[in-house]
């Protein structure tokens, strides 16, 4: 029961960033990686088996991104999420959490 309120609570906060991924070219890292923070932390620092995203290397953070959207890498929601950002958003989010220590 309380997992079950913790996947919903999860999913509405990340939901609620949903809409922010309508930046096109534009895209904000910074901004973009706050709907992140509901599952992997206020400070991306993972939380459990949820990974840590500070640091993550671009290059694997681009591959990982691929592979849940293609429903290659075991996920609960991340695959789900993944489809709806476009290339620009996910170089951001790459290069924004390329770049924390």
């Amino acid at each position: 029961m309380m997992r079950q309120k913790l996947l919903a609570a999860a999913v509405a906060i990340t939901c609620a960033g949903w809409p922010l991924t309508a930046l096109g070219d534009d895209a904000d890292g910074h901004m973009l990686a706050q709907a992140c923070a509901g599952c992997h932390g206020a400070d991306w620092g993972g939380q459990g088996p949820i990974s840590d995203l500070r640091g993550y290397d671009h290059e694997a953070f681009l591959r990982a991104w691929a592979e849940f959207q293609a429903d290659e890498r075991p996920a609960t929601i991340m695959n789900r999420i993944a489809r709806g950002y476009s290339e620009a958003e996910i170089a951001a989010l790459a290069d924004y959490f390329s770049s924390l220590e």
